[in-house]
């Protein structure tokens, strides 16, 4: 990865609010640079060939091709791709399976991520309201 320009960044979820919390996150950070985003693994394989991103935030559980499927797809074309998979499911064999298709690594999300991304890209409610989550940015992983 070229340390002279941002880390460039696709991220891929069927979740628009995930998405949209995610971009949000992702503009706060000058090191970041959100270059697309997918929906689907379709969406995620035509993303990666048009964007050739730095990593891909690859969520597993779509419509079309599943996450799985598209970490195979991309990895076949791009072997040296870094794909990290996002995912609620901690412990789950996908998560494995993951692993087998490809990617380099996986962030388990709380199930209550989405509620809290969603909030702090509005900036409606302060973080604080959920004691129990943890903040969520890029330099608390």
């Amino acid at each position: 990865m070229n340390t002279d320009r941002p880390i460039r960044i696709l991220t891929v979820d069927d979740h628009p609010l995930l998405r949209e919390g995610i971009a949000a996150m992702i503009g706060t950070e000058k090191e970041l640079e959100l270059v697309a985003q997918a929906s689907n693994g379709l969406e995620a394989l035509e993303q990666f060939r048009t964007y050739r991103p730095d990593v891909t935030l690859m969520d597993l559980q779509m419509p079309q091709m599943n996450g799985i499927e598209a970490i195979q797809a991309i990895r076949k074309d791009f072997p040296d791709a870094r794909i990290i998979v996002l995912t609620t499911y901690a412990g789950d064999a996908q998560a494995e399976r993951a692993f087998k298709a490809g990617a380099s690594g996986i962030f388990f999300l709380p199930p209550w991520t989405i509620r809290i991304v969603s909030i702090n890209s509005f900036r409606s409610a302060p973080l604080s309201r959920y004691p129990e989550a943890p903040a969520l940015n890029a330099r608390s992983a």
